[in-house]
């Protein structure tokens, strides 16, 4: 219901084709399929030294924390304080789970974790 978005604009996000471009960043090698996803530069402000390790390897176009927080956006959208259920609820988590990722890292994994994203686009 945003009036600054297209129909297609609508189209290409809903099924993640604005992601296509990305394509490109992997060809050059600054990106790789899967990895973290940074946040904002903002927000990499509030990381503790920890949390930097994300930074340790290639980000991605997707993720254990992108799968889990596909509708981050509804999730922002129902809440009293977006910015601060961002920053004290969601931020965590998905460094949780980038972390995780980064421990567990393999090739098996992250053919996985292709094939979830392409099953959740396909069927959400």
């Amino acid at each position: 219901n945003d009036t600054r978005i297209t129909k297609v604009g609508y189209i290409l996000r809903r099924y993640k084709l604005d992601e296509f471009p990305q394509l490109f960043n992997i060809l050059k090698g600054d990106m790789s399929f899967v990895g973290p996803r940074p946040e904002l530069r903002y927000y990499v402000n509030f990381y503790s030294e920890d949390d930097m390790k994300i930074f340790a390897v290639r980000p991605g176009i997707t993720g254990l924390a992108s799968l889990k927080y596909r509708n981050e956006v509804e999730l922002l959208e129902a809440a009293d304080n977006p910015e601060q259920y961002f920053i004290h609820t969601i931020m965590p988590d998905k460094l949780r789970y980038n972390k995780t990722y980064i421990k567990q890292q393999s090739l098996l994994l992250d053919i996985k974790l292709i094939l979830q994203t392409i099953i959740t686009v396909v069927t959400k």
